[in-house]
Formats: structure tokens, C-alpha cells, sequence
């Protein structure tokens, strides 16, 4: 359930993923994006926090300001001496008690604030009750419909009745229910402890709202998002447009470069202006010329060298049937002539077949140069292919002592191939394992799996040295330079064997070991167009010494396991082991197929082993 949770939620974001890999200029903006939004947040969340903190101490200095002059008015009016009559009869203290004198003297401190603050006057202590013996104020009074039991916090409240002096702190001014009642606004309220007419003691609020300044601090907020958010596309945009410049002359290099590769040698940008790139189209431009003009001559030196190579190829056939006429009496009457001359007969006659063989080699391989090589497929059975090659190099075979042996043709092996050029690539194999197998057996197997078959040709000879694996299939190139070019084959036959695999879309690679014999694997798609994806027989074989050395690893790990009472490891190891020269064969035997086996680079070859190599040393020396 994960797995598939996950991979439906992959799904949608494949195309987007892809086109952020592949889009240099879209990483590239939305890096500047990102940055420069980043920026402009810092920068906001600081001018913010220093306009916040300017409004705030403006108005804190102009509260307390205002409020200092209010305590020391009220404090005043407290100490008034009284009167008996005259214009200010309503602030003396005769014929008036504390909760009537506070009530004025609220509303005549709010007077003065136009809306500007509100005032409040609580009794001693933090709750509405008066202190125990207390005869002053007995309750809680406002201006402005202001709740001043609600809009005082309790900490404020605590710190002005235990405490002398001037306090404040931000807090939210509640207003009473009504038509009229108002939301909340945040404020500053300003308290201090004072005296009533009757000497007892009272707190007296100011509450200065910050609506103005919260009004000014939105604006200010918007302000930079606006602009943040202009500058940002602005900065995008501006990247958009500078990467472009950049980008675009690459892409468009990328794509002349693919033409190029594509081999439409002509191409060129498109170069304007003289700045760095413009330098680089211009050097583009100088690297394509060169590039064209290096390959049209190599392209005229490689046909003038397949045209050669033709022409003395046919030219040479006819001068050639002369000579092997004249051979061919000349040998057929070498019983009347001495012995030395009769020699020299036969000599004549083979080295004429060799002659034929490496011009029909050459034809051959001129045809593969020139492209000119048609495929002639349709569905075979590999199986009498391998019969047929395998009959014909018999009389080879049983000259060297060696016995072929088939593997896997109990199941019919069908792909669509040209059977005259796969009964040449494996007459080649064949013959080369016979040739280098030292007498004895050559295994060919066979196999099938998937959209693909092959066919291993195994043999135990000398092998090849490291390095040998990847040059087995240059032209003319022999395992023994010393060997000289007057015996064996031409020397084209497997560079002839891998244009023809290549041919039918297939694989044809090499395996071996010195001392441990080697492995060509001819691997076929079942079908002409199909792609390989893999081959159904390993190309390192079963009974390699790395392969035998792991089996025999884990047959004692079996066995140590099991302990010494088991006989199971030693037979699977035995069913594991080499397959031995002269083994008698009780019938076809079926290959172990590994579809998943990748071919690698086309070669592997395994040093021997330093014990070995000094004992091959010792005896070439003797």
C-alpha cells in the first residue's frame, strides 16, 4: 500500500520533475524567486519591527506625559482646601462626598482628552470590594462607556497598590454592552495610586488607545508587501530575461551540436554582436568547420581505401582463375615430376586456396563498408544450422582429436536470422575451437529465453591472455605475433563473424582465461527488429575457476554446516564440476538459461594464476 501510495503521488509530479532537470533558465528564476523573497521578508519583518517600535515609544513618552499631568491635577484637586461657595463650588469639598467628587472628577479629567484617552477610577485593592476599613471610593468609574474592571489587567492592578509611582502596561480597552458598544481596541494603560478628598487611597487609569497606530502600522504593512511583492516579479522577471540571454544561445548550441552528431554537418549558429557570446558562437562556428572538413577527408580516404581495396580485389580474380588453372594441370600432373617439383605442386595449390579464400574475405569485408550488405531473414532453426557446421568440420575435428558436443538443441531454437551469415559466424567459432582446443571436446550450446537465443561455443585450450578478449576481433590480428601469415586463416574470418551479428542487431562476444580455454557467444534477437535486453547463457561459463572456486567455497561452507556425516555438498559440487574432456554423453542435456545475464562490454578475461604462469614459464623454456 505505501508503494503504491507513493507511486501515484510520483506520477503527477514525473513531468514537473522532468522539466525542472532539464530547464536551466526556470532552476535558475525560481532560485532568484525564492532569494529575493526571502530578502524582502527579512527586510519587511525588520522595518516593521523598527516602525513598530518607534510608534509605540512616541506614544508611551506621550502617555505618560499626559498621564503625569493628569495624577498631578487629581492629586490637586484632592488637596483643595474647601469652600463654601463661589464659581469652582463643584470641586470643594463641603456638602459633597468621595463617590461624588470621583465621578466629577473623572468626567472632568476625560473632558480634556477629546478621545484622545479614557480615564477610570478603581477602588484600593484588585477586585471591586474596598480594603478593610476603607471610607473613600467604593466602586469602579469610567469614562466613555469604557469597563474599567475589564480594561485594567489584574497584574497592573497588583503593581499600583503595592507599589508607589507611576506604572503601565498594553493591554485592551472593553467597553460596557449597549446599542452603541464598541469592539476591543488595544491600548496603553497608565496607573497610579492616589488620595481621595477624605485622605484614603484610589487608582487612577489613563487608557490611551492605539487605534491610530495600529492604523498606521497595517498601512505600512501593505505597504511593503506591495512593494516586496513588486520587487520580487520585478527580480524574476529581470532574471527571466538575463538568463534568457544566456540560455538561449546555448540551447541552441546544444541543438546544432545534436544536428551534428546527428551527421548534418553543415549546421552553424547564428552569431550576432562581439560579446563573449558571441566569441563562443564564433568558436562553435570555427569547431564545426573543422570538425566537417576532418571527416569529409577522412570520409574521401576511407572510400578511395574501400574502392582500392575492391578494385585489386576484382582485378585480381581474373589474373587469379588464370593462375589456378594453370595450378590445377600443374598439379594434376605432379606424379610424373621429381619429388622436390611435386612439393612445390602442392604448395602452389594450397596457398591458391588460401588466396581465394582471403579475396572472397576481402569482397566481403568491402561490402560491409560500404553499407552495402543486405539481410536476408526469415525464421530458422538454429538447431540444423549448428548440425550443418558441425558436419562439416568433422574431418577437422577428428584430425585433432577432438569431439563436438551439443548442449540445449532438445527444444527447437527459432529466430529470424539470415542462416548463410549464421552458418558462417558459427563455422568460424567452430573451427577456431577445434583449431585452439589442443584435442579436446568443444561444447556448443544452445538456448532461448525471452526475445532473444544464443549460441556458446566452449572449448578448453590455451585461451586467451588479458587484453586478447578485445582485440580477437580486429582485422588481421593474431593471438601469436610471431606466428607467421603463411599458415592459419586470413585473419578477417571474426571481424567478418561480428559485422554479421551486428547485422542481424545481435551480439558477438568473447570470454577466456590462459590455460582455462575460452567462450564465443553468438547472441541472436528472436525477432529482426526486437533490441537485445540480455543473453540466455552467461558469457563467463559454469566451469571457470571463479565459478569453480565459488562452488567449492560454498560446498565447505555446506559442509562444515551439515558436518562430516553429509554427503549432499560433495554431490552438488560434483554436479557443479568442470565438464571433463572425454566425458561420455548419454544424451542432450539442457542449458541453465539466466535472461538477466548483460552483456557487459562484449569481454572478459581472467589472469592466471602466478603459480600456473611460472609453471607454463618453466616448460616453454625447456
Amino acid at each position: 500500500m505505501l508503494r503504491l501510495f507513493v507511486r501515484l503521488v510520483r506520477r503527477p509530479l514525473l513531468p514537473a520533475v522532468r522539466l525542472w532537470r532539464r530547464n536551466i533558465q526556470l532552476r535558475v528564476v525560481a532560485a532568484t524567486l525564492l532569494i529575493s523573497l526571502s530578502v524582502v521578508l527579512a527586510l519587511g519583518f525588520v522595518v516593521i519591527a523598527q516602525v513598530s517600535k518607534g510608534l509605540l515609544d512616541a506614544k508611551e513618552e506621550a502617555a505618560q506625559s499626559q498621564a503625569a499631568g493628569g495624577f498631578a491635577v487629581a492629586q490637586e484637586k484632592a488637596n483643595t482646601p474647601a469652600t463654601v461657595d463661589g464659581p469652582d463650588a463643584t470641586d470643594n469639598k463641603v456638602g459633597r462626598d468621595a463617590s461624588t467628587w470621583m465621578n466629577s472628577l473623572v468626567k472632568q479629567l476625560a473632558s480634556g482628552g477629546q478621545t484622545a484617552f479614557e480615564v477610570a477610577a478603581l477602588g484600593a485593592g484588585t477586585g471591586e470590594q474596598p480594603q478593610p476599613g476603607a471610607q473613600g471610593v467604593r466602586g469602579a468609574r469610567a469614562s466613555g462607556n469604557v469597563d474599567p474592571t475589564a480594561s485594567v489587567p489584574i497584574s497592573l492592578r497588583r503593581a499600583v497598590n503595592h507599589a508607589t509611582g507611576t506604572f503601565k502596561t498594553f493591554s485592551e480597552i472593553r467597553y460596557t454592552s449597549g446599542a452603541d458598544k464598541k469592539a476591543p481596541e488595544p491600548a496603553l494603560v497608565v496607573g497610579k495610586r492616589l488620595t481621595d478628598i477624605n485622605g484614603d487611597p484610589y487608582d487612577l487609569y489613563y487608557l490611551f488607545p492605539l487605534t491610530q497606530e495600529e492604523e498606521s502600522l497595517n498601512l505600512v504593512k501593505s505597504t511593503i508587501a506591495t512593494a516586496g511583492l513588486f520587487v520580487v516579479v520585478l527580480l524574476s522577471g529581470i532574471a527571466w530575461l538575463v538568463v534568457r540571454q544566456v540560455v538561449s544561445p546555448v540551447r541552441m548550441a546544444a541543438g546544432i551540436a545534436e544536428r551534428l552528431s546527428a551527421g548534418r554537418l553543415q549546421e552553424r549558429m547564428k552569431v550576432t554582436g562581439e560579446d563573449d557570446i558571441a566569441r563562443l558562437g564564433e568558436a562553435f562556428n570555427k569547431m564545426a568547420q573543422n570538425l566537417q572538413n576532418k571527416i569529409q577527408q577522412l570520409e574521401e580516404l576511407s572510400r578511395m581505401q574501400r574502392r582500392f581495396v575492391s578494385d585489386v580485389s576484382h582485378e585480381l580474380r581474373t589474373p587469379l582463375t588464370t593462375v589456378r588453372m594453370a595450378a590445377d594441370v600443374i598439379h594434376d600432373a605432379r606424379v610424373d615430376f621429381d619429388p622436390v617439383t611435386a612439393r612445390s605442386a602442392e604448395l602452389l595449390a594450397g596457398q591458391l586456396d588460401r588466396f581465394e579464400s582471403l579475396l572472397a574475405d576481402l569482397l566481403e569485408i568491402s561490402r560491409f563498408d560500404a553499407g552495402a550488405a543486405a539481410l536476408e531473414a526469415e525464421p530458422i532453426d538454429l538447431r540444423d544450422v549448428v548440425r550443418r557446421v558441425i558436419d562439416g568440420a568433422e574431418p577437422l575435428a577428428e584430425h585433432k582429436g577432438t569431439r563436438i558436443r551439443v548442449l540445449g538443441d532438445s527444444q527447437p531454437v527459432i529466430a529470424e536470422a539470415d542462416s548463410r551469415r549464421v552458418e558462417r559466424v558459427l563455422r568460424n567459432l567452430v573451427v577456431n575451437a577445434v583449431e585452439h582446443g589442443e584435442g579436446r571436446d568443444v561444447v556448443v550450446r544452445l538456448a532461448s529465453a525471452g526475445g532473444a537465443v544464443a549460441v556458446a561455443v566452449r572449448d578448453y585450450g590455451v585461451g586467451l591472455k588479458p587484453g586478447e578478449a578485445t582485440r580477437v576481433f580486429n582485422r588481421f590480428w593474431r593471438a601469436d605475433p610471431a606466428r607467421a601469415r603463411t599458415t592459419g586463416g586470413t585473419g578477417l574470418g571474426l571481424s567478418i563473424a561480428v559485422e554479421d551479428a551486428r547485422l542481424h542487431g545481435g551480439w558477438l562476444q568473447a570470454w577466456g582465461e590462459p590455460g582455462g580455454g575460452s567462450q564465443f557467444r553468438l547472441t541472436l534477437p528472436r525477432t529482426a527488429d526486437e533490441p537485445l535486453r540480455g543473453s540466455p547463457i552467461p558469457l563467463e561459463p559454469e566451469d571457470s575457476r571463479a565459478n569453480r572456486a565459488r562452488a567449492a567455497a560454498e560446498a565447505a561452507a555446506a559442509a562444515n554446516g551439515a558436518g562430516t556425516g553429509s554427503e549432499r555438498p560433495a554431490a552438488d559440487a560434483a554436479e557443479r564440476s568442470p565438464i571433463p574432456p572425454r566425458s561420455p554423453v548419454a544424451g542432450a542435456q539442457s542449458v541453465p538459461v539466466d535472461p538477466t545475464a548483460l552483456p557487459g562490454n562484449g569481454a572478459r578475461v581472467v589472469a592466471r594464476p602466478a603459480e600456473q604462469a611460472q609453471q607454463e614459464d618453466r616448460a616453454d623454456g625447456r
